[in-house]
């Protein structure tokens, strides 16, 4: 099964593609690899999911954000690529979760995303190297944001 197929049998619905909030491209492709800038958890509405972890929302909700920034990034990468079936694999992922300073689970957080695209991709080419780290404060107020890194097919 490809990966257009694999998210079909989800049955998740994609968010629009974010267009940039500033001066830089959503997604960039260099040879075979493509870029794609910070997402936040773009809402099917094309509103966005908003709070911090540890305070506002709790670590499963902040999980839950985090598979919405994997399906924002899906758009993008949709929009940009026409099909989930050009990405070979998944290079590396980057999650930064709006937490307090006592939050711990930032890893089991981004799992929400990573998890995502091991259902979209499989797990050899839908996982790749990763970071989950805290941070004081995300634009907007955003629970999460990710960027990623994508190796395409030739």
């Amino acid at each position: 099964m490809d990966a257009d197929q694999n998210f079909q049998q989800l049955n998740l619905t994609l968010p629009p593609a974010p267009k940039p909030a500033g001066i830089y491209k959503p997604i960039l492709i260099s040879g075979t690899l493509a870029y794609v800038s910070g997402h936040g958890s773009v809402q099917t509405d094309g509103t966005l999911m908003r709070g911090k972890a540890g305070a506002d929302i709790n670590a499963d909700e902040a999980k839950l954000a985090a598979r919405q920034v994997g399906l924002t990034i899906l758009a993008t990468l949709k929009a940009n690529l026409g099909s989930l079936n050009r990405v070979a694999r998944v290079i590396k992922v980057l999650g930064m979760v709006n937490a307090t300073p006592d939050f711990e689970r930032h890893p089991y957080v981004i799992n929400g995303c990573s998890e995502l695209f091991a259902s979209v991709w499989g797990p050899d080419n839908g996982i790749g190297v990763r970071s989950a780290v805290g941070m004081g404060s995300l634009p907007d107020n955003i629970p999460v944001e990710i960027e990623a890194v994508f190796e395409l097919k030739a």
